[in-house]
């Protein structure tokens, strides 16, 4: 071999090894409930994976998918193992809000960017690294409130979960009530592993507010909407975002019936208005979870898991131009990049992190649904 030639076939063989090496994949650790109480949050949040494609902005995505069953002691140790062991370049999860929040910890101490599946209330300055793919309770109160206005509704009773979810929700709530003349005459809680609310259900319903405030998730939420109905109560009844899957209906059958349930419009499509900044995605969404799973299956859980993928879409390529997956230099850029790529139409509205706002959805995100006929129905 003429040595002119043997020096381009080694230019060439490093090229290609270069080419081989430049491209990582990128790793990806996901946390929920697939099991458990929450575990009607968490499946659909991990059925939404089934319409990922298989790489974004060149690079091969590897889920390793970790069932936290529920369980802040488990969420913990599912992510110190994806940090240390899987060495992952994103956590996903968890879409129970108490173990997203102890998995926010792992987080911040890893420097691992987090997507939360779950409003997860942390205090300023504790989010760097977290980024909640679900509503916050304040945006979902807002709606909620207005809708109460228009109602005539001033008293509300509250029945709801002791765990973070319950306490943001009666915080966010309140604050957004008070203001509009609207009056918390009687609170109660329960915990998420309950199975019955019957003494709750009996003070609430003998304070006889205007509207009941039920705040729960998945089938869970149906438990205690059916208690207050079947104590005889007779007023409007509003129930939370983690309650806006069919779950609720299949479980509550007769007696959510005419309930309020505040949702992102994914849930939606087909109501929503062709102005509407979230109706290409959301369709896209709903079509391809419907394909996979069947009419009616569509939900706002899996709809955070297509909105994180376009969240990725955005971000991804950005920070491969400072690093490559598998780094604690890759880590640091997709944070920055995620929370400064700017406005996306995402299925669940406008997200729009920024570095001092990683909640992203803003107030007019949230739509108020109607159960009738055990079906959605958009209130306008």
């Amino acid at each position: 071999m003429k040595r002119p030639a043997l020096k381009q076939l080694v230019v060439t063989l490093f090229a290609t090894l270069a080419a081989g090496v430049a491209h990582a994949d990128l790793n990806i650790g996901v946390v929920l409930p697939l099991t458990g109480p929450a575990s009607g949050l968490g499946i659909p949040v991990n059925n939404g994976f089934k319409l990922w494609p298989d790489t974004i902005a060149g690079e091969k995505v590897k889920l390793t998918v970790l069932d936290d069953a529920t369980d802040p002691a488990n969420g913990v140790k599912n992510a110190r193992r994806l940090v240390t062991e899987e060495k992952v370049d994103l956590i996903i999860g968890s879409a129970a809000t108490p173990v997203a929040v102890a998995v926010a910890d792992v987080a911040a101490e890893a420097q691992t960017p987090q997507l939360a599946m779950s409003p997860i209330p942390l205090p300023p300055g504790k989010d760097t690294w977290s980024f909640r793919m679900a509503h916050s309770s304040a945006v979902m109160a807002h709606a909620m409130v207005e809708h109460m206005k228009k109602q005539g509704v001033k008293t509300v009773g509250f029945l709801g979960y002791t765990d973070a979810y319950g306490e943001t929700w009666l915080k966010d709530f309140t604050a957004k009530a008070e203001p509009a003349g609207i009056k918390l005459v009687a609170v109660e809680r329960f915990q998420r592993t309950d199975t019955s609310v019957t003494g709750q259900a009996l003070k609430l319903v003998s304070a006889n507010p205007d509207a009941m405030l039920i705040v729960a998730s998945g089938s869970g939420a149906a438990m205690p909407h059916r208690a207050v109905v079947e104590r005889g109560y007779k007023g409007k009844i509003y129930q939370t975002h983690a309650a806006a899957s069919r779950d609720l209906v299949r479980v509550g059958g007769k007696d959510v019936e005419g309930a309020f349930v505040v949702s992102g419009p994914a849930t939606v499509a087909e109501q929503l208005p062709e102005s509407h900044p979230s109706k290409k995605e959301a369709l896209k969404y709903v079509q391809g979870y419907e394909k996979l799973y069947g009419a009616g299956s569509r939900n706002q859980f899996g709809a955070h898991t297509y909105d994180a993928l376009l969240i990725l879409e955005r971000a991804v390529p950005e920070a491969l131009k400072k690093a490559k997956p598998g780094t604690k230099e890759f880590r640091a850029a997709l944070r920055d990049a995620i929370e400064s790529v700017g406005p996306v139409a995402a299925s669940q509205g406008v997200l729009h992190f920024k570095p001092d706002d990683h909640w992203g959805f803003t107030n007019d995100s949230a739509v108020v649904m109607k159960v009738v006929n055990g079906d959605w129905k958009v209130e306008q």
